[in-house]
């Protein structure tokens, strides 16, 4: 395992696994868990809603986007392992199905890992860092994020990453896609053997 990686603790074992990506908005977390999706067909993607508009020139299938009544409504029927309001916007993962054989990674913002890990301690949360602040604030201006989105974003880094870094059972710096993603199978295929 490469020097980049670090792994801090030995989590007990779940069949399936619920493995968390998780890290401040900006680090590429989308991007890493789409490319970990195609090369593990093992894995199970669960889908957050969230009743932020699409940004443009996004997937349709990057979240679920819903109103903030319906999400109200999920949320009080007990039909999210965990939300957030996070900028004005809500955010959940709903409950898993974890009778349907496969591991299953949750890519969500840090309130939202330290609660699944609240709730299923066994979980792994891998967080993303990115290789800087200024690469970091060009990712997030790069997406179409408005001024002040990315300043508040940058803003929210800042207080996230020492409750990541905490919570967190390995930690990728994402420099480079291609590389991160790898060490990420490395990452997810080691737990499994454990």
């Amino acid at each position: 395992m490469s020097d980049r990686v670090s792994t801090p603790g030995s989590p007990a074992g779940l069949t399936p696994r619920i493995f968390v990506i998780s890290g401040p908005g900006g680090v590429g977390k989308g991007t890493i868990v789409d490319a970990l999706m195609r090369r593990d067909p093992h894995l199970r993607l669960s889908r957050s809603w969230t009743t932020r508009s699409q940004r443009p020139g996004e997937s349709d299938d990057a979240y679920v986007f819903t109103t903030r009544e319906a999400f109200q409504v999920h949320r009080d029927s007990g039909g999210f392992l965990e939300w957030t309001e996070f900028l004005g916007n809500y955010y959940g993962t709903p409950v898993p199905d974890l009778s349907a054989g496969r591991d299953i990674v949750l890519e969500i913002e840090v309130d939202g890992a330290r609660q699944v890990k609240a709730r299923h301690p066994e979980s792994i949360l891998i967080f993303i860092l990115p290789p800087s602040r200024d690469e970091q604030r060009r990712r997030l201006e790069g997406r179409g994020d408005p001024d002040h989105k990315v300043h508040e974003r940058l803003r929210k880094a800042e207080e996230e990453e020492p409750v990541g870094l905490a919570l967190a059972d390995a930690t990728l710096v994402n420099d480079d896609l291609t590389r991160t993603v790898d060490e990420l199978v490395s990452l997810i295929d080691g737990y499994r053997g454990r």
